[in-house]
């Protein structure tokens, strides 16, 4: 039987405390990729710090959705989200 897909959001805060929001099935290699420099343009160029929040989704198309309304939010929204503030409101 094939396994099930999901997909995580996930918020990696920067060294400069600036926040990455993105997309992916595997979480694990995906954070690997931006420690080693290979994750993404914005990662490569602001550090990476720690993964800061993860959130699991039954399908892409959730995923992309959320992950496109946590972009669209102001650095002191998405430190709220990740300090479990705003996770009783979506």
């Amino acid at each position: 039987m094939a396994k099930p897909w999901h997909w995580y959001v996930y918020v990696i805060e920067c060294m400069d405390g600036t926040y990455y929001t993105g997309c992916t099935w595997d979480i694990s290699i995906r954070y690997n990729q931006h420690l080693s420099g290979k994750g993404s343009k914005y990662t490569r160029k602001h550090g990476v710090r720690r993964l800061a929040y993860v959130e699991y989704h039954e399908n892409l198309e959730g995923a992309l959705l959320r992950e496109k309304q946590i972009k669209d939010w102001s650095q002191q929204k998405k430190r709220k989200l990740i300090s479990g503030v705003w996770q009783a409101q979506w």
